[in-house]
This record gives structure tokens, sequence and C-alpha cells, in this order.
């Protein structure tokens, strides 16, 4: 899929092939054994826009270009795409890829394909513009749901000792709706979400949208639920060989983020002298 991205991004393409690129990177499991006509109706456009698409990749027709989209499907296919999100309906995939036991060989294969995708998706400047808006903005505001909060959690933990006023969202008592009544554009919303998308995650995010702060989006594709809100959209492969969502891509992002804002700030030494210091009284660390 790499080389797919890289000729697609070089490729100069109308509105409508940026459309079918969209659609065929988002869903290129499905997309590889669709004929042209099948893309064509499903997104409403003519059989000569997609074959005109897959001649400006430099493919020769769209059988050409299929091919190839199946050669890439076939190394790929030991991993559950995130597409299929009902937990039931991953683990039963799961019994259909292999009948072989390496499942420690295969998740690591899946798993170094979800870190590529970071680096394919994301530019080191994507990092550096969201480092200066979390530093720049007067509140930080972290949000996620579910299995996504061990990600809210430990970005929550050290960007609170790098720099003030670092909210969490998702507390037993309180909606992320009452921890951020009084958001405004002078915020910032950091928020993960893969799916099954959470419509809790959406409010917080129209609500952050609403009051004018700028919202950082760590998400699966360009076409997920929360990217429309997006001022810094990063993107991630989450995909596994079972039921729940590889979260070691999204991991790498948020270690990445939290790095690069180390790089930036001042007095966090100071500050990680007082933590140590009380937590050296709790033995606690």
């Amino acid at each position: 899929m790499k080389e797919l991205r890289e000729a697609i991004n070089n490729a100069k393409l109308t509105k409508t092939q940026r459309m079918i690129a969209t659609y065929i990177l988002d869903n290129s499991a499905d997309a590889c054994f669709m004929t042209s006509t099948e893309i064509a109706e499903t997104l409403g456009v003519s059989e000569s826009s997609v074959i005109r698409f897959s001649r400006s990749l430099g493919y020769s027709g769209f059988m050409a270009f299929q091919k190839s989209l199946r050669k890439n499907y076939q190394d790929k296919v030991l991993s559950i795409s995130s597409t299929i999100t009902v937990p039931s309906q991953r683990i039963a995939q799961q019994t259909k890829l292999s009948n072989d036991t390496d499942y420690i060989d295969r998740h690591f294969k899946i798993t170094a394909k979800n870190l590529e995708s970071v680096f394919v998706n994301n530019t080191t400047e994507i990092f550096e513009e969201a480092a200066d808006i979390i530093i720049a903005s007067k509140r930080k505001y972290i949000a996620a749901s579910r299995g996504d909060t061990c990600l809210c959690n430990y970005f929550l933990l050290y960007l609170k000792q790098m720099v003030p006023h670092v909210v969490m969202t998702n507390t037993a008592g309180l909606s992320p709706i009452d921890h951020m009544c009084n958001i405004s554009k002078e915020d910032c919303l950091i928020i993960f979400s893969f799916p099954r998308y959470s419509s809790v995650d959406e409010v917080t995010a129209q609500m952050a949208h609403d009051a004018g702060t700028k919202i950082i989006v760590i998400t699966d594709k360009p076409s997920a639920l929360l990217a429309s809100y997006a001022t810094i959209l990063f993107t991630v492969s989450v995909d596994s060989n079972s039921f729940f969502n590889s979260l070691i891509g999204p991991q790498f992002i948020a270690e990445a983020l939290l790095e690069t804002i180390s790089h930036k700030v001042k007095g966090i030494e100071k500050r990680l002298k007082r933590i140590d210091k009380y937590l050296g009284k709790l033995g606690n660390y």
C-alpha cells in the first residue's frame, strides 16, 4: 500500500480521481475484487473516470491496476482490517486467515506494517506543528473512549509532566462535556479515535470545534469519523490478526509527539525533580 500511496501523492489527479483514490485506499480489501463498473456505481462516478484514474497512476488500464492492488492485498491477507469493526465478526474472520499457530510472527509482521504507515501517512512537519499548538494552548484537553483510553492515559501522564493545564476528559463521575464546559479558542483538544468510532468522541470534537478550539486528531484514515474536525490530522493503521485493534502504531505517534514537545519546552527538569521528590515519599514511581 505504501507504493500506491506514493503513486497517488505524486500523480496529478482531478477532484473525482482523488475521491476514487480515497475510496480505494480506505477499502483496499474490497476494491481489489471489484470491477471498474462496481467502483463507479459505489461512488456515483462514470466507469471511464475509474479507468482514467488507473492510467493516471501509470497503469495501462484498470485490469493492470487491479492486478497490482490484489498483489498488495495478498501481502496483507494475514491481517484483519480495521474496517471490520464488530469484535464477533473480527474473531470469525480470524479463523479464515490461517490455520497455523505462529501467532506471534504474524502479529509482528502486521505491527511492522502498521508502524510503517506512521511514516507513510505523517510528516515530521505535522509533529512539529501539533507540538507547537499544544505548547501554545492555554488548556490541553485529552479525550478517548473505551479501548483507546490507554493511549489517552499515557499521553496525559507525560504531557502533565511537561506543561501545565492538562485536562483529562473521561472520568467516571463526569462526561467530556462537563470537563470541557469552559473550552475556548485559546485551548486545544487531543483526541484518539479508532474503530468502532465512539459517538461520545464525535460530540466531544463537535463541542471543541464549535468553540473554535484547535483539534489534534489521531485516527486510522482520512475518512474517519473525526477527521473533518481536525486542525491537525494524524493517521495510522490499527490492523491486527485478532478481534481488537493493534494500538502500537498510535502509541508510537503519542510517544513521538511527546518527544517533540520535550525538545521545545523549557523547565521540564525542575518540574520532574519536584514530582520525584514527592513520589519518593510514596515509593510509587
